[in-house]
């Protein structure tokens, strides 16, 4: 590794913990995630060229997985299992937004349906830019939307939700375990192990959803080995962040103005109906909004599990429903752009 790259992984951290703990500092939201992310973007956008450190997201992940599976006791599990309609309702409806807001995006962009279909599917960035370059679609212009779209989802829904007073509303406590070095260590082997694993099927997102099947398995069992230190999870967040951030190139505002524009516009149409949709579980299920919201605020896995753990609101309810929706956005979300290109070639 060069001395210019490892001068751009040290900047990169050095800015991302300076905007985290400024954050802190401030007593903003979700302080570790959002002051790294916003700083990042606000370097990499002024024409900085920083980079995340190799492996930092993968790692960040891991160990979100971790401690979101030890909140997965049997009473919990029991819970989310009886609250499955709303879950798939949840996911199921988010998915459709996501169809519906390509729409949006196709025409306030004037780009291709292939990219605006790709670019609005919430799942997981690095699969909806795999399924663009298969239908031709403009892969770095999908990347860039998904990295709008977390931008703003991750710097709006936790800020609404505090302001709202919905914090603290969740009864779930991970397992109470006292912090063991020992036992850590060696729930971080199992939980490497287990991402290694998921990802010798080449199923997507190993490194978080191996740990946390592993996690859940363990703990539903009865199995304790450590509880995670608040700084653990902070540093995970950190690293997210970063990784998050390094994305943005003064590029993307330079060379696609009107795609950026429109794909803030589709974000704020798909956020409205995503609320809208919340409000509407939760009202006819009985259960609390800020849950809800979180299930269906349109992030990635990791940052809004870790979010409901920061902000402590549903923890396991979030988490589950946005698990179930990355499993149906990996099922259905290429063979739904199939089904309306062949509906759009009869019209």
């Amino acid at each position: 590794m060069d001395r210019r790259r490892l001068a751009a992984i040290a900047g990169a951290l050095a800015v991302c913990t300076a905007g985290g703990a400024l954050c802190a500092w401030l007593r903003t939201p979700l302080p570790w995630m959002i002051g790294p992310l916003v700083g990042m973007a606000i370097l990499q956008f002024g024409g900085a060229s920083l980079e995340a450190p190799p492996g930092g997201r993968q790692a960040g992940q891991l160990t979100i997985g971790v401690a979101l599976g030890l909140y997965f006791t049997p009473a919990v599990a029991r819970e989310v299992v009886a609250n499955a309609p709303a879950l798939f309702a949840a996911a199921a409806g988010v998915f459709l937004i996501g169809v519906a807001t390509s729409l949006v995006l196709e025409r306030a962009a004037r780009t291709d349906h292939a990219t605006a279909f790709f670019s609005t599917a919430i799942g997981g960035a690095q699969e909806m830019v795999v399924l663009a370059d298969r239908h031709a679609a403009l892969a770095d212009r999908v990347a860039l939307a998904h990295s709008l779209r977390l931008l703003v989802v991750l710097t709006s829904v936790p800020v609404a939700i505090t302001l709202l007073g919905q914090t603290g509303t969740d009864d779930y406590r991970p397992v109470a375990v006292p912090f063991d070095p020992a036992g850590l260590a060696t729930l971080a082997a199992l939980a490497l192990a287990a991402a290694f694993a998921w990802q010798r099927t080449r199923l997507p997102n190993p490194f978080m959803m191996g740990p946390l099947a592993l996690v859940i398995a363990l703990t539903v069992a009865g199995l304790q080995f450590s509880s995670i230190p608040s700084w653990l999870t902070n540093a995970a967040q950190l690293l997210l962040g970063c990784s998050l951030g390094a994305r943005f190139q003064q590029s993307f505002l330079r060379e696609a103005p009107r795609f950026v524009a429109a794909v803030l516009a589709s974000v704020a149409v798909m956020l409205a109906l995503c609320t809208a949709l919340a409000f509407g579980v939760a009202w006819s299920m009985g259960l609390l909004p800020a849950t809800i919201l979180l299930a269906c605020a349109p992030g990635g896995i990791a940052e809004m599990a870790i979010t409901a753990k920061v902000l402590r609101v549903g923890v396991a309810f979030v988490t589950a429903a946005h698990v179930i929706r990355f499993a149906i956005v990996m099922l259905l979300t290429e063979p739904a752009y199939k089904l309306l290109a062949r509906r759009r070639a009869t019209i």
